[in-house]
Formats: structure tokens, C-alpha cells, sequence
């Protein structure tokens, strides 16, 4: 994991968006580097804040930690903090405004005990980092510095998402209690690894892992994974003039089927807006005024056929080497699936004539993002090989919720009972016509939701690797016939003011 993001940061610091672009700055402006640096920053930020997806939009967090080490070079400070004074920093807890992955791996080498950070989200790279590693993180608290004083005793409850202050004697000893459970856990969890995820009543579910580039194979392979239920392609299309080549794009994809080494690889296609990176895309199409509800993601690529079908040949010629499928984003109505299934049919036919390896029977589904594509699910059922729930939009959609707008984010429920019922629809409609239904957001990979959606039907579940022996571990305790009962009876009453209850009773079913 921790080398992972290394290449990424020399990756960044290769590009030309930060070697090329601030000289050309320094010479027309005639400033300093360290201004033309932070004017390239501030043009980058803009754009990775305009990102609809927000795992991508938290990597402006990564542009800002590159930027400064380089301007801290520049002015001959120190790149890093100061700990050399320090021996150890065991049972301590850093509050900060933010941290960069190098800050959390100096930390962690000093023993530190937790973080509460102002700034970030769950999905920074700073966050991963420090869940990979074992070290209890809360990021988004904000006016943390000004709340907590130095010196006062603090509990870092990750897990639950909550920061105690000044606790009192019977919290301590309460929270110290839990901390030997979860010692005495990870054990049991590292004992899972090479152990399918199955219930207690004899159920077998699959658990795969989401990745962002092929260097995350190594952590998704450590995790025991079954494999890549999302392996998202973006970095190939982020900061650069042109869209990748499809000699370039394969490389990526056969990098991945390597590494996996027969284990099955879900690759999405393009989720990026047209406002986003990718400067070949004419500017009538990037003019959309709200691109989260405009030309994005598959709306895109069957607009612009420079970008899709590149990509679409990549990963055909991908599955000729292994168990590749291909995931398509963002679908809204039946007739975008038509669209890509033609184009899909059409591709192969060239591929054939071309002499050109492929697997005719690669299987290709939808994720499941936006409500209408939700209440089509048996449409989408009949027509696609298996469907995704991607239950991150699919929530901020139903609510209309930014779950990164501070002002709001407290109204983002993923227990809200619109979309519950969502959920249970397009799970219905997978068995009813016999399509494999995964769910490949945030939902999927937080063991407080596990028990509710093996409750509700769900068989396949997709999730940062680190997460993988946790619910491995949660699924291996339940009893997936009683869960099913239980969810049966919360659905019936999935109006009614005990709710809640009813969730919190199912929750605890073993």
C-alpha cells in the first residue's frame, strides 16, 4: 500500500502538469517558481474539485502534498516534520488541519496512536493509509485544533466515527476493553486470509476488492480478495492532452489480469465529466453548467466515440488472457444499454475481421447509480450479464445530497428507507432473472451495514482490500436464513417508526 502511493507521487511529479507547465508560467509571467507552482495548483485543485465522483475528487489532497514538498524544497525547509527529537509517540494522538501519506508513514514509525484530521474525507489517501496500516483516523472534524486542547486526554473511536474528549475513568476502562477485542480480533482475522467468506448456515459469498491502479494488486492480494470487483480507469485519462491509445490501455488492464493470476477482473469503463481532464473532448460538450447531472460517464463515451471505443478493444483483447469482465457507469435508461451492447457487438466484429484475440462471451453489466436505472432494474436484468450497485451516487442521487458539502452531508443516510427499498429492488431483479447483483460502494466495505445486506439478498460485495477480513469475518458469524427473516420483517415495516429498532435488532443477529 505504502509503495503504492510512493509511485503514484513520482508519477505525479513526472508529469507535465507539474514540470512543464510552471516553467511555461515563470516565462510568460515572469515569477517565481514557487508562485508559478501554486498558480498550477490552484488550477489542478479547481478541476479535481469539480469531479463528480468523490473518490476522485479527494485526490486533489495528493496535488496539494506534491506541491508543497516541492515548495518546501525550494525555499530549503524541511519536507517533512521535525520528530527526530522525539523517541516515541506511543498512546499519542495528532491532531492536524491535514496530512499527506509520507506524515502518516513518519507517524506510524514513531508508535503514534490516532489522528483527528480538519480536512480530507474517508476516502484521501492520508485515511487509507492510516486504516492499512492499523492506526484509528477520523478526518472532516472541523475546528478540531480550536476545540481540543494540547495535553487532554482523547479517544479516537474509528470504528464508530467519534472523538471523545477528557473521558472519564469507566470510558477508559471501556474503550480499553474494546481495543483488546480488536487486538485480540485482527489475530482472527489474519487466520481468515486464505479462507472463502462463508456464512454459518453453509452460504458463500464473494469478496473483491476496489482498485485504482495495478499497484494496488499487492494490497487487494494481501487482503485475501477473491478479486477486482472495480477497477477503475481514470488515471488513464486524468491530466493529459490526448486520450490514452489503445495499445496503452491494454497494457494497464494486462498488467492487472497478471498480477491476478486467474482471479476475475471487473473494469469500468470512463467516469469521468467532459469539464474533466481530458482536453481533446470539444468544448461544446464541456459547457454543462451542473456536470454531475450532465455529459458524464457512459453519457460521454457514446457521444464522443474517439474516447470509448479505444477502450472498448482494450479491454476485449484484455479478456483474451483471463477472466475479464466490463462495467459500464452511470446508465440512466434501457436505451443507453442497447447503445453499449451494439457498440460492444460491433467492436468484436471488427476485432474478429482484424484476426485479433478475444473471449466472445465476456461478460458486460451495469452499475446501478441513479434512481431511474434502479426502478429498471429487471429491464437492465434482462439485457446486461450482472449488475453493480455503486450505492455512493446511488445515495446522493435519491436524497440529492453532496455527502462532501459539509453544509448537508449530515442529511447522507444510507439507511434512509428510499433507499433501502432501491437496493432491494435491483437485488430482486438480479435473482429474479438469475444476474449475479455486486454492490461496489462505501456501503459494501463498512461492517455495520454487512448483516442488513446479506439480510437483503446480497451475495457479492466489492470494497477497499483493507476492509476485506473484516467483513469476511462479520459474514463468517451469521446465519444468512435468520438475516433473511429479519430483513423480510424491516422491509414490511420500512415506514414505520420502528424502523430503527427493527435495524438495530438485525444488525445484532449472529
Amino acid at each position: 500500500e505504502i509503495a503504492a502511493f510512493i509511485e503514484t507521487y513520482l508519477l505525479m511529479l513526472d508529469d507535465h502538469t507539474l514540470s512543464s507547465v510552471p516553467e511555461e508560467i515563470i516565462r510568460k509571467q515572469g515569477c517565481n517558481a514557487e508562485w508559478a507552482l501554486k498558480m498550477q495548483r490552484d488550477a489542478l485543485v479547481r478541476v479535481f474539485d469539480e469531479m463528480d465522483d468523490p473518490y476522485l475528487r479527494t485526490r486533489r489532497d495528493d496535488v496539494d502534498h506534491v506541491v508543497r514538498g516541492i515548495q518546501r524544497n525550494l525555499l530549503q525547509a524541511n519536507v517533512r516534520a521535525d520528530t527526530s527529537h522525539i523517541a516515541s509517540l506511543h498512546n499519542r494522538i495528532l491532531v492536524a488541519d491535514d496530512l499527506s501519506p509520507a506524515d502518516v508513514v513518519l507517524f506510524h514509525n514513531k508508535g503514534i496512536a490516532g489522528f483527528v484530521m480538519e480536512s480530507g474525507g474517508p476516502t484521501s489517501h492520508a485515511a487509507i493509509l492510516a486504516r492499512s496500516v492499523g492506526i484509528p483516523a477520523i478526518v472532516g472534524v472541523h475546528h478540531a485544533r480550536a476545540y481540543l486542547r494540547h495535553d487532554e486526554n482523547l479517544v479516537v473511536d474509528s470504528y464508530h466515527y467519534i472523538v471523545v474528549a477528557d473521558p472519564d475513568d469507566y470510558a477508559l476502562r471501556c474503550y480499553e476493553r474494546r481495543r483488546a477485542e480488536r487486538e485480540k480480533r485482527k489475530g482472527e482475522l489474519r487466520k481468515l486470509r486464505g479462507l472463502p467468506a462463508v456464512t454459518c448456515d453453509g452460504v458463500t459469498v464473494s469478496l473483491q476488492g476496489n482498485i485504482e491502479l495495478p499497484e494496488d494488486v499487492a494490497a487487494l492480494q494481501e487482503s485475501g480478495a477473491d478479486g477486482v470487483g472495480l477497477y477503475r480507469t481514470e488515471f488513464l485519462f486524468m491530466n493529459r492532452t490526448t486520450p490514452p491509445h489503445e495499445e496503452e490501455q491494454l497494457e494497464a488492464y494486462l498488467e492487472v489480469v497478471k498480477q491476478l493470476d486467474g482471479a476475475p477482473l471487473t473494469i469500468r469503463t470512463l467516469d469521468l465529466g467532459a469539464d474533466k481532464q481530458v482536453e481533446s473532448i470539444s468544448s461544446a460538450s464541456r459547457s454543462a453548467c451542473n456536470p454531475a447531472l450532465g455529459l458524464r460517464a457512459i453519457r460521454l463515451c457514446l457521444k464522443d466515440p474517439v474516447l470509448f471505443i479505444p477502450q472498448l478493444r482494450a479491454v476485449l483483447r484484455a479478456s483474451a488472457h483471463g477472466p475479464v469482465r466490463m462495467m459500464i457507469p452511470m446508465l440512466s435508461n434501457i436505451h443507453e444499454v442497447i447503445q453499449v451492447l451494439h457498440l460492444v457487438k460491433e467492436t468484436q466484429n471488427n476485432l474478429a475481421k482484424e484476426g485479433i484475440n478475444f473471449d466472445p462471451q465476456m461478460p458486460v453489466g451495469g452499475m446501478i447509480e441513479v434512481p431511474a436505472a434502479a426502478l429498471s432494474a429487471e429491464l437492465f436484468a434482462k439485457h446486461l450479464d450482472f449488475l453493480s450497485l455503486g450505492t455512493n451516487d446511488l445515495i446522493q442521487y435519491t436524497l440529492a445530497i453532496d455527502r462532501v458539502d459539509d453544509e448537508v452531508n449530515y442529511l447522507y443516510d444510507p439507511l434512509n428507507p428510499a433507499v433501502l427499498r432501491l437496493i432491494k429492488m435491483v437485488i430482486d431483479a438480479g435473482q429474479r432473472f438469475n444476474k449475479p447483483v455486486a454492490m461496489c460502494g462505501e456501503m459494501a466495505g463498512d461492517p455495520h451495514y454487512t448483516r442488513l445486506l446479506l439480510g437483503l439478498g446480497l451475495r457479492s460485495f466489492s470494497m477497499h482490500p483493507s476492509m476485506v477480513p473484516e467483513i469476511k469475518y462479520v459474514i463468517n458469524q451469521c446465519n444468512a436464513e435468520k438475516l433473511d427473516r429479519h430483513a423480510q420483517q424491516l422491509m414490511r415495516y420500512i415506514q414505520h417508526d420502528s424502523l430503527d429498532s427493527l435495524i438495530d435488532a438485525l444488525t445484532q443477529v449472529n
